[in-house]
Order: structure tokens, then C-alpha cells, then sequence
């Protein structure tokens, strides 16, 4: 599981793992059963760890696609694969990736988000691979970010520029007690939706 997870978090998974055994154990059918031990395993794998050299052709297959999509990082969408992965794995950065049965399918970077009076607040990107969104992948490397925050002695994480259309990320961070702080008028160029605010949303640790 998480390496770095708050005592709300740890109670939230095992209120939810709860719930899916009182659930299984309530089920009519073999098929219902095995819908929600599927679930359960796949919570009880669920592995956030330290980024290494040997993830990096894992971590371009979730970030690339985003990258060249234009729709949400200020970000090259020709950016070369190898400058993708200098950029999400800077010496700046510490960087994880979200493990479920031995496949990487989420990163998260965490930094200070200035330096010098600002390094006590930091920054992060999140990055779920495509064919696994809505599985709690976000939300579990939110939770773990913060959780890791806090041990680094940050005293606020701040995201500088949420592009207003990504309303998945905003109910998440909002979610997660993320405040608007900011709005920067027409500040991204979307590439099918035009001129965009985006926001900058910020939480105390």
C-alpha cells in the first residue's frame, strides 16, 4: 500500500474495504461476488513507490499521450519523449509511480513550488494512464502527495495552473480541500476549445 498515508486515508480504505466484505457478503450471485472481490483485490494492490530508471518507458506511455493531446499541461505537445521524461523526473522533482499487479498505470511528480521564501509550499503533477481512469488512481496519489508533504515539513500545496475545462481535476482537488485562490483570464490556448481561465488552487498541510 501507500507509503506515505494520513490516518483519514487509512481509515477511508479500510471503511471501503469494510464496506466491499459487508457487500460480498451480502451478494445473491456468484457474478456480484466476484465483481466486488475484484475490487477489493485490486485496493489491496494498489502499490505507490519511488519512481526508478527502470520506469521510465512505463512513465512515457501515461504521460505522453497527455502531453501530445495539448489539453491540460503547458507542455510541448512535440516535446521528444526523452525531454518528457527529463522534465517529469527532474532532480527538482520527486517522482512516484502507482503500481496495481506489477504494471505502472499512475505517476505524480511533488517539488517546491519557488525557491528561496517560497520552497515551504510545494507543487505537484498527476498523471493516470488512459485505460485507467475512474479506478481511484487520482485520488490515491492526492492522498499519498499530501500524506508526503507533510513529512517533508511543506506548509501548503499549491497547483499554479488547472485549466478550467479539466472539471475531473477540479471536483478532485475540491475534494480534496482545494480552494480557488485565483483566476488567470484567456491564460491557455485549448486546442479544440480556444482560450481558456485557468486557476490556480491552493491547501494549507
Amino acid at each position: 500500500m501507500c507509503d506515505f498515508l494520513s490516518p483519514r486515508g487509512v481509515e477511508d480504505a479500510l471503511s471501503l474495504v469494510e464496506h466491499i466484505e459487508l457487500q460480498m457478503a451480502k451478494a445473491d450471485t456468484e457474478s456480484v461476488r466476484n465483481c466486488f472481490h475484484s475490487a477489493y483485490c485490486y485496493i489491496a494492490c494498489m502499490d505507490i513507490r519511488h519512481a526508478t530508471v527502470a520506469d521510465h518507458s512505463s512513465i512515457a506511455n501515461i504521460i505522453m499521450p497527455v502531453f501530445r493531446a495539448g489539453e491540460t499541461y503547458t507542455i510541448d505537445p512535440d516535446i521528444r519523449e526523452a525531454d518528457a521524461i527529463a522534465y517529469w523526473t527532474a532532480p527538482d522533482k520527486t517522482t512516484f509511480v502507482t503500481v496495481i499487479d506489477g504494471e505502472v498505470l499512475g505517476t505524480y511528480y511533488i517539488k517546491a513550488n519557488q525557491a528561496g521564501g517560497g520552497r515551504h509550499i510545494c507543487n505537484c503533477g498527476y498523471m493516470t494512464h488512459g485505460a485507467a481512469t475512474g479506478r481511484g488512481i487520482a485520488s490515491a496519489m492526492c492522498e499519498h502527495s499530501l500524506s508526503f508533504a507533510k513529512s517533508r515539513g511543506f506548509k501548503a500545496m499549491q497547483f499554479n495552473f488547472v485549466v478550467s475545462n479539466n472539471l475531473g481535476a477540479i471536483r478532485l482537488w475540491k475534494k480534496f480541500g482545494f480552494q480557488e485562490v485565483g483566476r488567470l483570464p484567456a491564460a491557455f490556448n485549448h486546442p479544440s476549445e480556444g482560450y481558456l481561465d485557468a486557476l490556480i488552487m491552493h491547501r494549507a498541510l
